[in-house]
């Protein structure tokens, strides 16, 4: 099967950084918590603009932990024969250093592709399953006869009320869940 798989609050949980320089910035406090909507509304769209351009700062990719077990879930889904599509929107400049952190991680795979539309992208080289934490592109995903699976935030916990959405608290969880979709013959890309 072919298996696209987001970075931010995906591989690792990226609120904590994007919080903490929130809090340096512009003296604003933004409990993980208390983030039910993928929009965060105390800061101006310019505010968090800036503040998503500096976490994908090289000094920060390159610090970044993956959650447990995201990294060897993925390398057995490689080594199985899934294609795996790393999908990020970051931009391009902060391409070669999350080649780097990938690398650098051992996490295994065949495409990094950033850009601020992955559906289309997904839709594209024929994904089967997005892990994706943000609800628009989940349900774009959805939309698109694409398996939407996802580690469980405060801003996209009301999509798991949707049994079609694979939801798992942590990255154990969604390889068990994910397990029956994947079970299906492997797959290379052609």
């Amino acid at each position: 099967m072919r298996i696209a798989i987001d970075i931010d609050s995906t591989l690792y949980h990226y609120w904590d950084l994007f919080s903490q320089l929130a809090r340096k910035r512009f003296g604003v406090t933004l409990p993980y918590e208390e983030q039910v909507t993928y929009e965060v509304t105390p800061l101006r769209r310019e505010q968090v603009a800036a503040l998503v351009a500096e976490t994908h700062r090289s000094e920060h990719i390159l610090t970044a932990t993956p959650y447990d077990g995201a990294v060897e879930t993925i390398r057995g889904w490689r080594e199985a024969g899934h294609f795996i599509h790393v999908t990020s929107h970051r931009a391009d400049t902060a391409h070669e250093p999350t080649v780097a952190w990938l690398q650098q991680i051992g996490l295994p795979f065949d495409e990094l592709y950033c850009s601020f539309d992955k559906i289309s992208r997904c839709t594209e080289i024929k994904i089967d399953v997005l892990i994706d934490d943000a609800p628009e592109n989940i349900l774009r995903a959805q939309e698109e006869g694409i398996v939407p699976a996802t580690i469980v935030h405060p801003w996209n916990r009301e999509l798991c009320e949707d049994e079609e959405v694979i939801c798992a608290a942590d990255w154990h969880q969604l390889r068990e869940r994910l397990a029956p979709i994947l079970a299906g013959a492997a797959r290379t890309p052609s």
